[in-house]
């Protein structure tokens, strides 16, 4: 299973590199607009985002749309040597800190921790490297949103261009009884 997830990744990761600038941001605000549409957006509180990076669906349209809408945006912050993720509540994509990843995160303060797991008015934000059908993502190797995922209490919604959309990751062979499902996987 690990080499079939190992190549794997790297064949999306070529399918998503290879999408081109023009047709990434279509589908990027077509995502976008969609989430934006949803019942279960208009109706949360609280947004758990993540900050895009490199060729990832892009989530600073819809981090800007959450803050006009006066709702509560909070980024993760990967906790280093583990595979734990800490929530803190953003005003502003300034001062952020590039981590180990290479992701921008949010500087740990106690006084803007929000709990991870969220409640029922809460929507969280899934980057996948590629989603299925079922909303089973294969991400980057490092757990941590399966992690998240199996204690959120909210709503989690996968953000996914057409080109790394699969009919089964359990078909591919790399799905583990840890993965978990996101509600809903949103496309262009």
């Amino acid at each position: 299973m690990v080499q079939a997830k190992r190549e794997l990744r790297r064949r999306l990761r070529a399918a998503r590199a290879a999408l081109d600038v023009g047709e990434r941001l279509r589908a990027d605000g077509g995502i976008s607009d969609a989430v934006a549409k949803l019942a279960v957006w208009s109706e949360c509180r609280t947004v758990y985002a993540y900050l895009s990076f490199g060729s990832e669906v892009d989530t600073r349209s819809l981090i800007f749309r959450a803050w006009q809408e006066g709702k509560l945006v909070a980024l993760p912050w990967c906790v280093p040597g583990t595979r734990q993720m800490r929530w803190f509540r953003v005003n502003t994509l300034d001062g952020l800190v590039k981590s180990s990843l290479g992701v921008e995160e949010p500087v740990p303060d106690p006084v803007l921790e929000l709990d991870g797991r969220g409640d029922a008015q809460a929507l969280a934000l899934v980057p996948g490297l590629a989603f299925d059908k079922r909303g089973f993502r294969l991400g980057y190797g490092a757990g941590f949103y399966d992690g998240f995922l199996a204690a959120f209490r909210g709503y989690s919604v996968g953000l996914c261009r057409h080109a790394t959309l699969v009919d089964d990751l359990a078909e591919l062979g790399v799905l583990e009884p840890h993965d978990r499902a996101v509600d809903l996987v949103v496309t262009e």
